[in-house]
């Protein structure tokens, strides 16, 4: 096969990936939404990812009987590669999730999408500072995913609020998520790293939960199903298919296509629970499409290389 077309192919491949993650994922804000109706946002966070994390383990297990090569899976997994890299990533997890559980209380739904979606462009501004570079098309990008973002999230009117700073905070934890990710998938197995971030952040989460929120059985069983949904789609298959498909992906291009998740979330109100979209906002998802294909042909850079 032609190289060109292999990586064609690899890339391709990322893309649809992270299309699939935003699209569970912005699922997931209908899902959230139930389960915060019954218990609070960090111990319904820290079952989530700690049912990720189990059902992760089981995946990695069954992987790894099929392909060992003489060692032990306790000694495969816990290398400390993977335990490093899954402990900064769950931090990052962790602390992005939280503000933007504790911002959500006291901000409209739709700022907390628009604010969250800022990562767009934070992930590029904090690659500068850690020596990487952005390909042009890739500001053009994010530029014209934040403006869909907002046409599609946000009213007339904007001002800010406590709320709003905390998710801003997250915005920048969400940001360096992706550059965390971004670093080690391609010095590791992607399985372990995720299933190390989902350990961390659950446990950390939950021990919060347990200092700062009510923990009662019943509750929690009646949040089962948004739980479920969270915690083995949101969580275990989404999470995961992010660390995949970032091995081949830019991490500029990475964060347009997961910020798509508003879109998907907006999509998902339509069709359970009745929302309805206004003119201005099908003007933002038609921006935000408009940004992910603008970064995905990368006709400036390439005709610079050929220049060159």
């Amino acid at each position: 096969m032609n190289p060109d077309t292999s990586l064609k192919h690899r890339t391709l491949t990322s893309d649809i990936l992270l299309l699939i993650t935003s699209a569970i994922w912005g699922f997931a804000f209908v899902a959230q939404r139930a389960g915060m109706a019954y218990i609070g946002p960090f111990l319904f966070n820290g079952i989530r990812f700690l049912l990720g994390s189990l059902a992760l383990l089981g995946v990695l297990f069954g992987m790894f009987r099929v392909t060992q090569k003489g060692q032990s899976f306790r000694a495969y997994l816990l290398q400390r590669k993977h335990v490093t890299a899954g402990f900064l990533a769950g931090i990052a997890l962790t602390l992005g999730a939280s503000f933007q559980q504790m911002g959500i209380v006291s901000t409209t739904a739709g700022k907390a999408g628009f604010i969250t979606g800022l990562y767009v462009i934070l992930v590029p501004i904090l690659g500068i500072f850690m020596g990487k570079r952005s390909y042009p098309e890739a500001w053009v990008g994010a530029v014209f995913a934040v403006i869909g973002l907002y046409f599609l999230t946000i009213g007339h009117r904007f001002s800010i609020a406590m709320g709003d700073v905390l998710v801003l905070i997250s915005a920048v934890f969400w940001a360096a998520h992706v550059h965390i990710i971004d670093h080690y998938t391609s010095r590791m197995d992607s399985l372990p790293l995720a299933f190390f971030q989902f350990f961390f952040c659950g446990w950390v989460s939950l021990g919060l939960a347990i200092v700062l929120e009510p923990m009662e059985v019943p509750a929690i069983m009646a949040a089962w199903i948004p739980i479920a949904y969270a915690g083995l789609l949101s969580t275990a298959v989404a999470y995961t298919l992010q660390v995949v498909a970032q091995k081949q992906a830019h991490h500029t291009h990475a964060a347009i296509l997961l910020s798509l998740e508003a879109v998907f979330a907006v999509i998902g109100g339509m069709w359970l629970l009745n929302e309805m979209l206004t003119i201005r906002q099908w003007l933002g998802i038609a921006l935000m499409f408009s940004g992910m294909l603008f970064s995905q042909f990368r006709w400036f850079s390439r005709r610079r290389t050929s220049v060159r």
